[in-house]
């Protein structure tokens, strides 16, 4: 692999697999805010908060971390502004008190801030506008949940991204076939990612813990092994579900994420880290195929981008099946099986918003991803011409993520309305 490529891939991990404090929509939220109360040097008297349909879907649900049982957009905003540290992205609510969230209670009965829907435009898109006095600020972030794209105070820009410019928030475009990606993962350098692995095993194992030995949400993780037994394959899926249990329920643990989502992060690694324990491979070959995972899910949801109404646990149940194929030793040619299969079973699931019913998603998807890989270690495989399976692998990845990407913009919206109406 050339020099170039090569690092080109590491700068992907590095900025693809970073932490993040609680759901990220809301979080992104809250980091504008954060950022425009920055720009005014004081709190806001009133916080306008336009976002994209997507952004409202996501944050509608979900718990914002510290809070307790707080949710909402207005909820993300006004603590954003009020407690949030911007300098630290998307754990900008990690030092909120007790005593923050009550006066954001009372800034809420007070209806310091409203809503409206941005219609049209980016998937991902959320400009927060703040007032105090006659002093006004303006804080745009588009298509990456930390890429800030335009800031201003009282009329005059003080930064902004021009459309050709280049977006520095965001990874480079990861334009690798499977057999690159496979490549890769055999010949990284393990210096070159153990810190950004090392991270991701230790902080969403802790959040999988912290979800299984309490109750958050539906507690979904907690009922798989109460109900179904605690072999490999319903660790497998109670881990991942476990830890959504708890970021969608609040808890203050941060999680490593991919393609801009926490629920992705954990289901991209914690059934490759449940299995590689079972199998006891050595750490190498765990960090091998956590680098495999990660970036399969990331060719996946890259054709896809990253709110849609096509649910992205799926995406990174395709990279952990096609993972603990390779932690069995099986060559690309099964993993690739392992990839069709899964797609092929659970392609249609949709994305109705962040909230605890993600916890049950995800157990679906890493459910299909096992039984696709074991499927595949067998042989058996879907055939091109049966629904959207083509007869190349790279194919069908491609024809699943126009699904998503284009087909399935009218179901986002219908979705949209159902949920607000």
């Amino acid at each position: 692999m050339e020099q170039k490529q090569y690092q080109q891939i590491i700068k992907v991990l590095n900025q693809e697999l970073v932490p993040a404090l609680g759901c990220t929509e809301p979080i992104a939220i809250a980091y504008a805010a954060a950022k425009a109360r920055e720009i005014l040097g004081e709190m806001p008297e009133h916080i306008m908060a336009r976002c994209s349909g997507n952004i409202i879907k996501n944050v509608k649900g979900v718990i914002v971390p510290s809070t307790g049982n707080m949710r909402g957009i207005e909820t993300s905003a006004i603590l954003g502004a009020l407690a949030g540290d911007a300098d630290a992205r998307l754990e900008v609510l990690e030092k909120v008190t007790k005593q923050d969230v009550e006066q954001t209670r009372e800034l809420l009965e007070r209806g310091m801030c409203e809503i409206a829907l941005i219609p049209g435009g980016a998937n991902l898109q959320i400009i927060i506008e703040a007032d105090a006095g006659e002093d006004h600020a303006e804080v745009e972030i588009r298509d990456q949940h930390t890429n800030i794209v335009r800031m201003e105070k009282n009329g005059q820009i003080l930064f902004e991204k021009t459309e050709g410019g280049k977006m520095a928030e965001a990874a480079p475009a990861l334009n690798l076939t499977l057999q690159e990606i496979y490549d890769f993962a055999n010949q990284v350098r393990i210096q070159d990612v153990k810190e950004v692995l090392d991270r991701q095993i230790q902080y969403n194992t802790d959040i999988a813990a912290e979800g299984l030995a309490n109750s958050y949400g539906a507690n979904v993780g907690k009922t798989i092994l109460k109900n179904y037994g605690n072999d490999v394959k319903n660790l497998a899926k109670a881990f991942p579900a476990a830890g959504s249990d708890a970021r969608m329920g609040g808890c203050m643990k941060p999680v490593v994420i991919n393609s801009g989502s926490g629920n992705q992060g954990m289901t991209v690694s914690l059934p490759v880290i449940v299995y590689a324990k079972y199998l006891k491979v050595s750490q190498e070959t765990l960090y091998r195929a956590l680098v495999l995972s990660n970036l399969v899910a990331i060719h996946l949801k890259s054709g896809i981008g990253k709110l849609s109404a096509y649910c992205g646990a799926v995406s990174a149940a395709c990279g952990s099946g096609a993972a603990i194929t390779y932690l069995h030793g099986a060559p690309l040619e099964v993993i690739e099986k392992t990839i069709t299969n899964t797609i092929g079973n659970i392609s249609g699931m949709v994305c109705d918003g962040a909230k605890s019913s993600c916890a049950a998603k995800i157990a679906s998807a890493v459910d299909a991803a096992v039984m696709g890989h074991y499927m595949a270690m067998d042989n058996n495989t879907f055939g091109p011409g049966e629904g959207l399976v083509k007869d190349d692998v790279e194919k069908t990845i491609e024809t699943v993520s126009t699904m998503g990407r284009e087909g399935m913009k009218q179901t986002d919206q219908e979705i949209l309305e159902l949920m607000i109406h």
